[in-house]
């Protein structure tokens, strides 16, 4: 059985809070790079990140801190990523610690930016990590109930099974039921487009749409996703699983999401701008709508509720008509 060894999380917002929780109640032990230095000691003296998820204490004995992300590197065998994807490429900029024989795991639900790359992909390419290395984690799971410890189901995917069912091990406890999955791409590109169908889901809640539409809305967004992810990684899949339905219906659904949230702003009128500053979180869609749309350029799917949302976000054509035209396409 692999051993995944000393586990490090990158990264201190909610998501990555929430992982946090899971992994050291399992190994008692992780390091955890934060970007500054006051998040730290803040956390140290209130026991909580003072920042996210306050309500989830932790034994800070069981916690090496750092804002030095060459140390963490370097001292941690399992390195779980969980920044929002815009973030990625200037965090590791500073690095100078070799990846290649580090397990990586992006907890990201993003594609880089600019690159218009999936996460393992950029870490694959750009820091010559092997895929056999590479793994993600996805599903629904917002953090907000994984620190509450409502039950909640992740999947594990990497090409290397036996290390996918190892880190599955860690996060496996009485609140996560976890499986795993090679499908690492599919996992991956299905979590940057649900981000999307939930912006989507908010524009038609803030239009005053119903739960007659969302279910209409999720219904096609499912067959959208999965004519994308057959285009781009043709392999037997059930994209009715929990790691691809199952997450999709919870961000479109759910008020957890901050996706649907900034959908909503949208919808109800706010311009992007307006609607990122009142939110104070990084609402990933976002950003996946743009670089989802330049990927698709080159696969030429069929995906009319993606260049809707693209163009009211990018295109700044207004809500109610693209609405209108995506709705009279459906049946």
């Amino acid at each position: 059985m692999y051993d995944c060894g000393k586990i490090a999380i990158i990264g201190g917002g909610s998501w990555a809070t929430a992982i946090a929780k899971i992994v050291v109640g399992k190994t008692h032990h992780i390091g955890w790079y934060m970007r500054r230095d006051d998040q730290i000691e803040d956390f140290k003296r209130l026991t909580h990140n003072p920042s996210y998820l306050t309500s989830v204490h932790f034994d800070i004995n069981e916690i090496e801190f750092s804002s030095d992300l060459n140390k963490i590197a370097d001292a941690y065998d399992t390195l779980v990523f969980v920044v929002p994807s815009p973030y990625l490429k200037n965090h590791l900029k500073k690095l100078k610690v070799r990846l290649k024989d580090k397990f990586i795991v992006t907890a990201i639900k993003g594609i880089v930016p600019d690159e218009n790359l999936i996460c393992t992909e950029y870490f694959h390419q750009v820091f010559d990590v092997p895929h056999d290395n590479l793994a993600c984690i996805g599903g629904p799971s917002h953090a907000e109930e994984v620190a509450l410890e409502r039950l909640s189901y992740l999947t594990v995917g990497c090409s290397d099974m036996e290390k996918a069912q190892a880190f599955a091990e860690v996060m496996n406890s009485q609140f996560i039921k976890t499986k795993t999955s090679t499908d690492v791409i599919g996992i991956e590109y299905s979590s940057v487009l649900k981000n999307v169908y939930a912006i989507a889901a908010g524009i038609c809640s803030g239009l005053k749409f119903g739960d007659n539409l969302q279910a209409v809305l999720m219904a096609n967004a499912v067959q959208e996703m999965a004519r994308f992810l057959q285009s781009v990684h043709p392999i037997e899949r059930n994209v009715y699983d929990s790691v691809y339905l199952g997450d999709l219906l919870v961000t479109g659904y759910s008020n957890f999401s901050r996706n649907r949230v900034f959908g909503t702003m949208i919808g109800k009128g706010y311009s992007v701008k307006s609607a990122q500053m009142e939110m104070e979180m990084i609402a990933e869609g976002y950003f996946g709508t743009k670089c989802m749309k330049e990927i698709n350029r080159h696969w030429h799917v069929n995906m009319p509720i993606l260049d809707a949302v693209y163009n009211i976000l990018y295109e700044r054509i207004a809500p109610q008509i693209e609405i209108k035209l995506l709705t009279d396409s459906f049946r």
